[in-house]
């Protein structure tokens, strides 16, 4: 049976919660007579229990009689942001969607003008050499996750990029001119998705959706890859949800 002090202190820590939850939830500074009446707190105990949080930062007055949320919330949450490891949070969700395609799933971070693969699930069904293995790295134009970086620079900074890499070609299918990759990113942009049609290595097919962290950055690409007899159009929406899962894990919140 639990001791009345302990039970005395989750309770504190319970309505600290419920102070910061309404705080949060308000732009502006509320007033402590509206904090207790959207917490059910009596005003005393409000005042006492923000005078607490107020003298460790987690709050701060405004002015007199009204309160906000504090810089130590802040600092906590750039040092949990910099702590969370993208490949911990999207193997789960890249699990499940390996489950319910049963091909490779790929996770892809951006370096500079390659993609970095820094998280797999292998379906071991392939008959194809496939590119997409850790730490492998893959020109941006002839990836799918790659396209998703390049959509999201802009027309300047692709035909930076165009003028700068050369287009290199792979296959017969690479996009080696900046007209008609221009023409695929706006197919990108329009579908929210981006496809490799054996552009990188013959026989292999990808989709790929935007992962996007808490401010809203692309900050990887989730993609889906298989022999080509093997794609499936159908995969698309379970890729888009699958990557929309790890964004909000990360944080993220589409806007409206």
């Amino acid at each position: 049976m639990p001791q009345p002090e302990a039970k005395s202190s989750i309770q504190v820590i319970e309505r600290m919660i419920t102070l910061l939850d309404v705080l949060a939830h308000h732009q502006d500074a509320v007033s402590l007579k509206q904090l207790s009446r959207e917490t059910g707190l009596h005003p005393s105990t409000a005042h006492r229990i923000l005078g607490a949080m107020t003298a460790s930062s987690f709050v701060e007055r405004a002015e007199p009689g009204a309160y906000r949320l504090g810089i130590r919330l802040l600092e906590l949450g750039n040092i949990v942001k910099s702590r969370i490891n993208i490949r911990e949070i999207a193997l789960p969700f890249m699990q499940t969607l390996h489950g319910q395609i049963g091909e490779s799933v790929n996770l892809g971070i951006r370096h500079d003008d390659e993609i970095i693969y820094v998280e797999r699930t292998s379906s071991g069904r392939s008959s194809v050499r496939v590119v997409h293995l850790v730490g492998a790295r893959a020109p941006l134009h002839a990836t799918a996750v790659g396209k998703l970086f390049l959509v999201e620079d802009g027309l300047q900074k692709l035909r930076e990029y165009a003028k700068r890499t050369g287009l290199p070609g792979f296959t017969p299918t690479s996009l080696t001119t900046l007209p008609v990759l221009e023409k695929e990113l706006d197919r990108v942009r329009r579908h929210g998705v981006a496809f490799d049609n054996e552009e990188i290595e013959q026989g292999l097919r990808c989709i790929a959706a935007p992962v996007r962290d808490d401010s809203g950055e692309l900050v990887a690409g989730l993609s889906v890859s298989a022999p080509a007899e093997r794609y499936d159009a159908e995969w698309i929406p379970l890729i888009k949800q699958a990557a929309d899962n790890i964004s909000h894990a990360l944080g993220h919140i589409p806007k409206k």
